[in-house]
């Protein structure tokens, strides 16, 4: 039986709204709401059980197989740099270079370099001490100074791999992590000074009734040297960049220069950065690694299981085949990245969480692909940018990084919607309109 695309829109809209539903108002983990999408599209188009059950985990071991190593990775060089002081030692170099009056400019860029490898949530938490130690030496406005850090740590979380929400759209669509990160960068950058902007505009009006409530956390112990606190973050980004460059042209490098091929692979990227960031602290104890590893391992199990639930969802999609109804009916071209931005932002606001946003949006749009007109290489890179700048917008109540963010830096609740919430929109519509222009370019 083929179903007309009305049928597949309101079953695809019913099981959207699923999914938002149950995780904002039910409260129940992304992982079981997705599931629970995923068979109510799938018994929805009339799929036999077995087959529902095959195609999903079809779709869940091939997300994984493509990020699992990655994800696992990552986190654990996000986990080991916060613990050896890294990621303070480069918050300290850039705060003591940029000085007093540039102060909330050097939180900005330090949750960009500290975002590189580690979530938005743990890098705001791991440099709040910083931050507070920072608004009573320069007298800065807390508002204007906690929202700088926590957009320079997001523009970085929602755009560019290792970061889960864009590693997974980037592995559905089939986009290159190391020009994800290269063209990636040059979007989060402008994003990043939006925020910041934005940030000492309303920042600076808005009370710091609970700043005196605040402890200043400060740093324990003593961190690494900056070049070793640098190394893990910039080696892996290298040996991605370099092996996107050396294999863009579609023909493989002959000679010596074939060699580095396979070390800008982000497995193996990732993991000498694990290695390095482990040269951060003098000696460990058998006890306190093996602990640290575990911990990662454990984060980023419960971070998989969401993105491969999310996979199985694209899978169910793909086998309504909405993608094709799509290109038959409607005439997609002409909304070209705005389409995926626009999804992506929609999905966002609703539901809260960036990551289940994005992954949510790429299954949605990989098959319409070629109605859209992105179905190349450079098409690909740029639907992922726009899915990213989407899953910027709105961060609002139902966001867990919102309430980190307030919880951590002592702001109320009417100055997070109108610094940070606002900031996230003039994020999101800096970054898509870079997007834009990219296209015109590439």
């Amino acid at each position: 039986m083929t179903n007309s695309l009305t049928y597949l829109l309101i079953l695809l809209l019913t099981g959207i709204t699923a999914i938002v539903v149950l995780t904002t108002r039910f409260k129940v983990p992304a992982f079981f709401s997705l599931f629970a999408a995923c068979l109510l599209v799938g018994f929805g188009i009339k799929m036999p059980a077995g087959e529902v059950v095959t195609t999903i985990k079809d779709g869940f071991g091939n997300i994984l197989k493509s990020l699992g190593l990655i994800i696992v990775f990552g986190n654990t060089l996000g986990v080991l740099l916060e613990y050896t002081g890294s990621t303070t030692t480069m918050a300290s170099f850039l705060l003591k270079r940029m000085g007093n009056r540039y102060a909330s400019w050097a939180m900005s860029i330090t949750g960009f370099i500290v975002g590189l490898p580690v979530f938005c949530d743990s890098g705001f938490m791991v440099l709040n001490g910083l931050n507070h130690s920072m608004v009573k030496r320069t007298g800065a406005s807390l508002a204007a100074m906690s929202v700088s850090l926590a957009t320079g740590l997001y523009a970085i979380h929602c755009l560019i791999p290792p970061h889960p929400g864009a590693s997974a759209a980037a592995a559905t669509i089939g986009v290159d992590f190391g020009r994800l990160i290269l063209i990636g960068s040059l979007v989060a950058i402008p994003a990043m000074v939006a925020g910041n902007l934005w940030a000492n505009y309303a920042g600076r009006k808005a009370p710091d009734a609970l700043a005196d409530d605040i402890l200043d956390e400060g740093t324990t112990g003593t961190g690494p040297s900056l070049f070793k606190a640098c190394l893990p973050v910039f080696v892996p980004i290298a040996l991605m960049a370099v092996r996107s460059v050396l294999t863009g042209g579609g023909r493989l490098p002959q000679g010596w220069v074939s060699f580095i091929i396979p070390f800008g692979d982000p497995v193996i990227a990732l993991l000498i950065g694990v290695l390095l960031a482990l040269n951060c602290k003098r000696s460990w104890k058998r006890t306190e690694l093996s602990r640290l590893l575990q911990e990662s391992v454990e984060k980023a199990g419960g971070v998989l299981m969401i993105i491969g639930m999310g996979g199985a969802f694209g899978a169910i999609l793909a086998a309504t085949k909405i993608g094709q109804h799509f290109g038959e009916s409607m005439d997609l071209a002409g909304m070209g990245i705005f389409f995926p931005f626009l999804l992506t932002s929609v999905l966002k606001t609703a539901q809260g969480s960036s990551t289940v946003a994005i992954i949510t949006a790429s299954s949605l749009v990989l098959p319409l692909l070629p109605a859209l007109g992105l179905n190349d290489e450079h098409g690909k890179l740029l639907c992922v940018l726009a899915m990213g700048a989407g899953s910027m917008m709105i961060s609002h109540a139902n966001d867990g990084y919102f309430w980190a963010i307030g919880k951590f830096a002592g702001l109320e609740m009417k100055t997070m919607l109108r610094v940070y919430s606002v900031a996230t929109i003039i994020m999101g519509l800096t970054s898509i309109t870079c997007v834009y222009i990219l296209s015109k370019i590439l």
